[in-house]
């Protein structure tokens, strides 16, 4: 699905929101990895990551000509800040009216609105393939990412209390959401 939106941000510095291209793939990955490694609210470390730069940009074309799925990229000065996208749960009759959603920002990004930015593409393209119901889970802790979502009208509706085991051990609770669209 193609998406292109320029977007203010909070910093008086403008963002684009646009879908991600076979040529991003390499500087897609490196975003990946660098994201992954700067917060533990991700699903994998950085070193977890098997895609190459080749599989990364032909992930992003599958996505570009998905007539349901989208993965979008905020680019801020040529760098890219963060990616979101939009994934259908299934192709069951009975699941196809949902779609996941995730999100990553860059940490030098973080607090001047590309969160927000991305989560709103990220329903406009939602609502524009159909889904009624987008999803997602967030880590209990990530206070500001909580709060982001029920501002845009996600709902809580469980607790996985053991949804990521860190490498030290520990546990990260999930707070699992989901917002009626469409």
């Amino acid at each position: 699905m193609e998406y292109y939106k320029k977007t203010l941000l909070k910093n008086g510095k403008e963002c684009v929101i646009r879908s991600g291209k076979y040529a991003d793939g390499a500087a897609v990955l490196e975003n990946f990895n660098r994201v992954h490694g700067e917060t533990d609210f991700l699903l994998s470390y950085p070193d977890e990551n098997s895609f190459t730069a080749e599989q990364e940009s032909e992930f992003l074309l599958s996505k570009l000509t998905s007539e349901r799925e989208v993965q979008l990229i905020a680019v801020i000065g040529g760098e890219i800040a963060g990616t979101a996208g939009v994934t259908q749960v299934g192709g069951k009759r009975k699941i196809r009216h949902r779609a996941e959603y995730g999100i990553s920002i860059s940490e030098k990004f973080w607090g001047v609105g590309i969160g927000s930015a991305l989560t709103d593409a990220c329903i406009e393209c939602a609502e524009r393939a159909g889904f009624e119901q987008l999803e997602l889970s967030v880590a209990a802790e990530n206070k500001r990412a909580v709060a982001l979502y029920k501002k845009k009208g996600f709902v809580a509706y469980g607790r996985n209390p053991h949804a990521f085991k860190l490498s030290d051990g520990t546990y990260r609770e999930f707070v699992l959401m989901y917002k009626t669209i469409g």
